[in-house]
């Protein structure tokens, strides 16, 4: 059985027997320790203290995990966050950061009161696909930092010799025992296995190897509540609205966009806009106690599914075993190896990608493969928001192109002798141009009807492409008449008031024609824009 559809089962049937709570608690605590180097890893990069990074996986996860839209779900600090942050933080200080993600998640509250999540489903699939790849490769690249040493003079240089295949080693070894332990067993998360047989190698061989401890120290207290420390003025609210923007829309993307995959993994529903307010209440509450905020994280929640959890009891277990870890557990920790949970990491790449995707891009549409390749490197080279965005403009397009293609119309005559152009397609901004051509004002009769039963008036280029066509029928001395308006049209034409002027047949208060006793007989082949 493969790892999505041993992954399938439906929620509602999950019964929370011993040996369920055991499967949610084991991954909890598998996922809690590969949350440590992503949150240290993370607050370097957002140039914040690694507690600050850790805070934050802590309130964010739990709350998300008590309150989200999707059990299963992982949030905590996240990279894509972090490297906006960065420059908010260099140019202002942590504690503008501070109330820049209170700000971020009073946004994200207010676009889930306003169940703006649920245009998450406009993203297309190969805009979907695009994102998994291109996470992955990020994944995959935020762990070759592990396989880089001070080099003496303030920089960093890659590992080499001893020590390099040392730590590929031991990463093979995390790799070989999560590969194989779901074949033997499914009764312990298979890369806690890893992490733990790892562990033990390295301590009982004392083997000389980089451990958590040497990244930074995770010791802390429990934190505490802090009113951000900035003037409570407009400089301020100018200072940190364009950042809290921008945040709030990086985190809402990739947590709704990890929902859908969470779900898609289950066999399961999820709430995008409980999500959205989810997200939005872990980061104010965070940005009240000294985090530097998040959002759902894929590569952990891809470890917690395929970990076996299924509720939310792994989420809060994996919260609660993170602040343990801060508050009396540091020095443990601190003793992992990093090659088990790079090892752990990799292996959420492998499962994160779709493979799949190569074999299907030359079979698909050429545009929807552009689009997966693009939505993929822009992931990579700039982030998640932007690449989301250019993919789903660019499906926009072609889908609109597409369209415009497709207007064209049957050319009859009805029982009075009047020319009738039977249309069929969308008149938008993208046909008007075709539209327009496949009238001949010149050469037709006096008395011509548009025939609208197939078509609709979509936008206000239409409306301007339908004055246009009726202008050029009155200076040549002839009527035009609209059929078949379906009753949105007939609202839009409404809406424009004097806009669209054609002689009246029989509805005077929208100035269309809507005469259904005019019989339809065709006298010339398909004329097609």
């Amino acid at each position: 059985m493969s790892a999505r559809a041993a992954a399938s089962a439906p929620a509602k049937s999950i019964k929370l027997d011993a040996s369920r709570i055991k499967t949610e608690l084991l991954a909890g605590l598998t996922v809690a320790l590969a949350l440590v180097p992503e949150a240290v890893a993370f607050a370097f990069v957002a140039g914040v203290n690694p507690l600050v990074g850790l805070y934050a996986a802590f309130f964010v996860g739990l709350i998300t995990a008590c309150i989200g839209g999707r059990p299963g779900m992982i949030s905590g600090a996240t990279g894509a966050l972090a490297v906006v942050m960065v420059t908010l933080v260099a140019r202002h200080g942590v504690e503008y950061l501070f109330a820049t993600v209170v700000l971020m998640g009073l946004i994200q509250i207010g676009v889930g009161l306003l169940k703006w999540g649920k245009f998450i489903r406009m993203v297309p699939h190969p805009v979907m696909l695009g994102f998994v790849n291109g996470l992955a490769i990020v994944i995959f690249m935020a762990q070759l930092g592990q396989f880089k040493v001070p080099d003496g003079a303030g920089g960093l240089t890659w590992m080499s010799g001893s020590q390099l295949y040392l730590m590929l080693g031991l990463v093979a070894v995390t790799m070989a025992v999560i590969w194989f332990l779901p074949k033997i067993t499914r009764a312990f998360p298979a890369p806690l296995a890893g992490i733990l047989v790892v562990t033990a190698l390295v301590l009982g061989f004392d083997l000389d190897t980089r451990s958590v401890g040497d990244l930074a120290s995770i010791s802390g207290g429990l934190p505490a509540f802090h009113i951000p420390m900035v003037p409570l003025t407009w400089e301020t609210l100018e200072i940190i609205l364009p950042y809290a923007i921008i945040l709030s829309a990086i985190g809402l993307i990739e947590s709704l966009l990890t929902l859908n995959l969470v779900a898609d993994l289950t066999n399961t529903k999820g709430g995008a806009s409980k999500e959205c307010i989810a997200q939005g209440t872990a980061n104010v509450v965070t940005g009240f106690f000294g985090g530097m905020g998040g959002c759902a994280m894929i590569g952990q929640s891809m470890i917690n599914v395929k970990s076996g959890a299924r509720t939310r009891i792994s989420g809060i277990a994996a919260a609660l075993f993170l602040l343990s870890f801060i508050v009396v557990a540091s020095g443990l920790i601190e003793q992992i190896p990093v090659a088990a949970l790079v090892g752990v990491m990799f292996m959420v790449v492998i499962g994160t990608f779709a493979w799949a995707s190569l074999k299907i891009v030359h079979k698909i549409p050429l545009t929807d493969a552009l689009v997966m390749v693009v939505v993929t490197c822009v992931t990579v080279y700039s982030d998640l928001a932007v690449a989301v965005v250019v993919g789903v403009i660019i499906s926009a397009l072609a889908y609109a192109w597409n369209a415009a293609s497709r207007i064209n119309a049957r050319i009859g005559t009805s029982k009075e002798g009047w020319k009738v152009y039977r249309l069929s397609g969308p008149l938008f901004f993208g046909s008007t141009t075709g539209f327009t051509d496949l009238f001949d004002p010149q050469s037709d009769p006096e008395d011509v009807v548009v025939d609208f039963i197939d078509s609709r008036v979509v936008d206000h280029s239409g409306l301007e492409a339908i004055d246009a066509l009726a202008s050029k029928y009155e200076a040549a001395g002839k009527r035009l008449h609209l059929r078949h308006l379906s009753p949105d049209c007939t609202r839009l034409l409404a809406k424009a008031g004097n806009l669209v002027e054609v002689s009246v047949l029989e509805d005077p208060d929208y100035e269309i024609a809507v005469d259904y006793g005019h019989t339809f007989e065709e006298a010339e082949p398909e004329k097609t824009a």
